[in-house]
């Protein structure tokens, strides 16, 4: 059968799409006219950070040198760690893949992380060195690298992505090297969901590799996770509009339109069987993805929480990786609450937010999962409750245990830099794993972190004590037990839910500090004066206090007797000591939003 099904795999910018768009010019799929860098990357965000963030299919008819031809299959997928579920998913429906590496760079951290989950999928690995043009590119060490990695001493294609040269050559190898699509054409249909996206008009299109049978237009299918049956309406490949065809055959990629309306039916890595016929067992990899990642969306005007309500729908049309549900703050009003794959996945629905629909948002600081184990409460004694808002947790004279959750961290680093890391990963309270020389310059630092640890300003400050030079790759490992505390602000004795956040008991006292300093310097002074404190199981840690804003009660006095102002300034003492009692203290939404901006930037 001359089928190639492959994927490109590498680190963000190491020239995935560009090594791609000269495949669609090689091959001639899209006309030169409609053509233009990064192709397949259709979202304006994508081509501006230079990352791919959803995956895209591309079926391209190449003639070989030997004069065969072929269809190829090239499935492109995310590089970032946030969505390396859906990388898996793509390299299941594929047999091999061109693991790109830049020669100026070597082997980063994503690198491996995918060249391990492509072997251990079982995938021909085509190692293939970019950017050979650029003056301190260094080839050489770059294949050590590689060898190192993939634990196989085999020769790396050499090429320029940008100007082409040696992509051809890839191709004739991705034809000799990748085997073709195994699967019998007699077998019941059985096809992977590797992804889909929602159109407006036609509904959820589903992007699929067909492993057993042939799918057509007109066939009943059922979905194995949920058991829901539709009918195909239409079937067709990827090139990369959408083309329509009598039927997709075995070994084939290409897309099923069946009705349905909700995008949130379809799971990723689900099997596809024909309605009624029983297969032996469902495609391997398939689980369900839940968010690790949480955050507070609010609007910054208060009318738009109805505009910031569809415009979170009609993205959660395109993207189901994401969950949300209404939240009420006493502080910043109505908003929402959305669980995200990652930091990186939550910056881009924000932006995205702004940018599309053009509505100005705050976001609180993103929390992860904790599990909470609390005192017997309408028969939970024992019980482990999840929970992602500081404001949910219970009283702290009711928990008993609080775990937090793990990750594996890989850091590819410089020799020279390893000491700056190691101090931050003992900062972050890291534990450490192992270590591994990858070249005489390069070492791999494998360290076992809080996921809390490093959602704010860990990749910033890796990137500053490296250079830039270190990259840096997780997933998730295991949820521990952990001495958390909740730390609660109060602004007059008010306690501001928005604000309230968990942190270790080691560093409660540092960064409880450092939040009343910004609060007292972002709150605007008032007729009185306002404590801010900071409170650990009702203990107060940290303190700042703002002073009263004085008003000159004595500018109309000219003159006269001394027990006139007196009788004055009494009478403002007084006014300020009943509006100590019952005055309430306004926070702008501008201090809102430079305090969570300074805290996920410090």
């Amino acid at each position: 059968m001359n089928i190639r099904n492959f994927s490109i795999i590498a680190h963000i910018d190491h020239g995935k799409s560009t090594l791609a768009d000269r495949f669609i010019n090689i091959t001639n799929t899209v006309p030169d006219r409609q053509m233009h860098e990064q192709f397949l990357d259709g979202m304006e965000l994508e081509r501006e950070r230079g990352i791919t963030i959803k995956a895209k299919a591309v079926r391209m008819l190449y003639k070989s040198d030997s004069g065969e031809d072929y269809i190829l299959n090239l499935i492109d997928t995310p590089g970032h760690v946030d969505f390396s579920y859906e990388v898996s998913r793509a390299m299941a429906a594929c047999e091999g893949a061109i693991l790109l590496v830049d020669a100026s760079q070597g082997v980063e951290a994503q690198t491996l992380a995918h060249a391990h989950l492509a072997q251990s999928l079982g995938l021909t690995i085509i190692p293939v060195i970019n950017k050979i043009d650029l003056e301190h590119a260094n080839p050489d060490a770059t294949e050590e690298q590689i060898w190192e990695v993939l634990k196989d001493p085999r020769d790396s294609s050499r090429i320029s992505a940008k100007d082409g040269r040696g992509a051809r050559e890839v191709l004739e190898r991705v034809i000799k090297e990748i085997p073709p699509p195994g699967g019998l054409p007699d077998k019941p249909l059985k096809a992977l969901v590797f992804d889909s996206f929602y159109d407006t008009y036609k509904g959820v299109v589903i992007y699929t590799r067909v492993v057993d049978g042939e799918i057509a237009a007109g066939q009943h299918i059922t979905f194995y996770s949920k058991g829901t049956s539709y009918k195909v309406e239409e079937v067709g490949y990827l090139t990369p509009k959408l083309i329509k065809a009598g039927s997709i055959k075995t070994g084939e990629v290409g897309y099923i339109i069946a009705g349905i309306r909700d995008i949130h039916e379809i799971k990723m890595g689900d099997t596809i069987s024909e309605k009624g016929v029983a297969i032996d067992a469902p495609l391997p990899g398939y689980k369900d993805v839940n968010p690790v990642v949480f955050a507070g969306f609010y609007p910054v005007n208060t009318t738009d929480y109805t505009a910031l309500k569809s415009a979170i729908e009609k993205l959660n049309l395109t993207d189901s990786s994401f969950n949300f549900q209404g939240e009420t703050s006493k502080a910043l009003g109505f908003g929402f609450r959305l669980g995200f794959m990652g930091l990186l996945h939550m910056d881009i629905i924000r932006e995205r937010i702004e940018r599309e629909f053009n509505i100005p948002i705050i976001a609180t600081n993103p929390n992860v999962i904790y599990k909470v184990q609390a005192k017997d409460k309408q028969g939970m004694k024992g019980k482990y409750i999840e929970v992602t808002n500081p404001a949910d947790f219970p009283h702290y004279g009711d928990v008993m245990d609080i775990m937090e959750p793990y990750v594996m961290a890989n850091i590819i680093a410089p020799l020279p830099y390893m000491e700056g890391i190691m101090n931050l990963l003992k900062e972050k309270r890291g534990e450490h794993v192992k270590i591994e020389y990858i070249s005489t310059t390069r070492v791999i630092v494998e360290y076992l972190l809080p996921l809390s640890e490093i959602i704010l300003d860990f990749y910033d400050r890796l990137k500053s004590v490296s250079r830039g030079y270190a990259s840096f790759d997780y997933e998730p490992y295991e949820y521990r037990s952990s001495d958390m505390v909740k730390i609660e602000i109060l602004l007059h004795a008010e306690s501001v839910d928005a604000l309230s956040f968990i942190t270790h008991r080691t560093k409660a006292l540092a960064n409880s500090r450092i939040l009343c300093e910004k609060l007292k310097e972002l709150i605007p002074r008032h007729m009185f004066e306002i404590a801010v404190q900071a409170q650990v199981g009702g203990k107060i840690i940290a303190r700042e206090t703002i002073g009263a804003q004085r008003k000159d009660v004595l500018a109309k006095c000219y003159g006269g007797d001394i027990t006139r102002k007196r009788k004055l300034l009494e009478a403002q003492k007084e006014g300020k000591r009943k509006m100590k009692l019952m005055g309430s203290v306004e926070i702008p939404q501008e201090a809102f939003m430079s305090l969570l901006k300074m805290s996920q930037d410090k």
